[in-house]
C-alpha cells in the first residue's frame, strides 16, 4: 500500500511539472515587448521578444507614434499617432496590420488604456478645451467625457477588475492621484500634498497603487493602499525614477532568469 501511495504522488508530481514546464516555455516562446523607438528618425512602435530579439518596426510611417499598449488578449496593440496632423487614438493587429484611427477629430487625443476585459479604452482627450479622462468602445464609438471639469485630467489606469480609473489630476492647483469609478462618478482624491504626484499603475490584485512624485526633490516611485493610507517612498535614490507600472498574474514566469513566481514584479525605468 506504502508503495501504491509513493506511486500516486510521483505520477502526479510529474504531471504538476510537466504542466509547468509548458506555461513557461508557452510563456516564454510568446512573451513579447511592444515600445517606442526615434532609432529610425521618428517615433515609431516597436515589438520584440522579452529576450529583446526579433525587433520589428510595426508602424512605419515618418510621424510620431507612441504610448504603445497590449489588448487583454494580445491580439491588436493601441497607441497614440500624429500621422494626421494631431494627435490621434490608433489600434492595430499585433503584427502591425490593419492600422486604423478611432478617435477621428481634430482634438489632441493620446495616452490610451485598455480596460481589463477589452472592450473599451479609457484615454486623456483635449476636444473640451482642456485635458479630461475620456473613455470609448474598443472600436472607437460611444466616447464619453468622464471627469469633465476645467483643470486637466490624464494618464488613466483601470484597476484589475475594471470597476475603477485611477488618474493624475491637477483640479486642486497641482497634480495629485485620484480614483474615479469606471463611469467617472465620485472622484477621490488619494494624494495631498504640495508636489507633483502621477504616473499612477493599479497592483494585479488591486489592493495598492504606484506612482512617480517628485516631493523628495526628485522624482522617486511611491506605493499606496488603494485608499490613499500607507504611502511610502520605494526607490529613495538621488536620480529620477518614474513610469511605474505593475506587470503580473497568478503565476508569472520571468523569461530572463526562468524564474516561476506567485506575483508581479514592480519595473522601475529611469528617465
Amino acid at each position: 500500500m506504502q508503495r501504491k501511495y509513493n506511486r500516486a504522488h510521483f505520477i502526479l508530481a510529474s504531471i504538476v511539472f510537466f504542466c509547468l514546464t509548458v506555461l513557461m516555455i508557452g510563456v516564454n516562446a510568446q512573451a513579447q515587448i511592444a515600445f517606442a523607438s526615434e532609432r529610425d528618425g521618428n517615433s515609431e512602435i516597436y515589438v520584440m521578444d522579452a529576450g529583446g530579439n526579433n525587433q520589428q518596426n510595426l508602424t512605419k510611417n515618418p510621424h510620431y507614434d507612441g504610448n504603445p499598449e497590449w489588448s487583454p488578449d494580445g491580439k491588436h496593440i493601441v497607441f497614440d499617432s500624429r500621422r494626421n496632423g494631431n494627435s490621434e487614438i490608433y489600434v492595430m493587429n499585433a503584427d502591425g496590420n490593419n492600422q486604423q484611427n478611432l478617435t477621428k477629430n481634430p482634438h489632441v487625443d493620446w495616452l490610451p488604456s485598455w480596460s481589463p476585459d477589452g472592450k473599451r479604452i479609457a484615454f486623456a482627450s483635449e476636444r473640451d478645451g482642456n485635458l479630461e479622462i475620456y473613455v470609448m468602445d474598443a472600436d472607437g464609438e460611444n466616447p464619453l467625457n468622464l471627469t469633465e471639469n476645467f483643470r486637466g485630467d490624464f494618464l488613466p489606469s483601470w484597476s484589475p477588475d475594471g470597476k475603477q480609473i485611477a488618474f493624475a489630476s491637477e483640479r486642486d492647483g497641482n497634480w495629485e492621484i485620484y480614483v474615479m469609478e469606471a463611469n467617472g462618478k465620485e472622484p477621490r482624491r488619494l494624494t495631498k500634498n504640495l508636489f507633483s504626484d502621477d504616473e499612477p499603475s493599479w497592483s494585479p490584485d488591486g489592493q495598492f497603487i504606484v506612482y512617480s512624485s517628485d516631493r523628495a526633490d526628485n522624482l522617486e516611485i511611491y506605493m499606496m493602499d488603494v485608499d490613499g493610507n500607507n504611502q511610502r517612498n520605494l526607490t529613495k535614490n538621488p536620480y529620477d525614477d518614474a513610469a511605474p507600472e505593475w506587470f503580473g498574474s497568478p503565476f508569472v514566469v520571468d523569461p530572463a532568469e526562468k524564474k516561476l513566481t506567485m506575483w508581479g514584479w514592480l519595473k522601475q525605468v529611469v528617465r
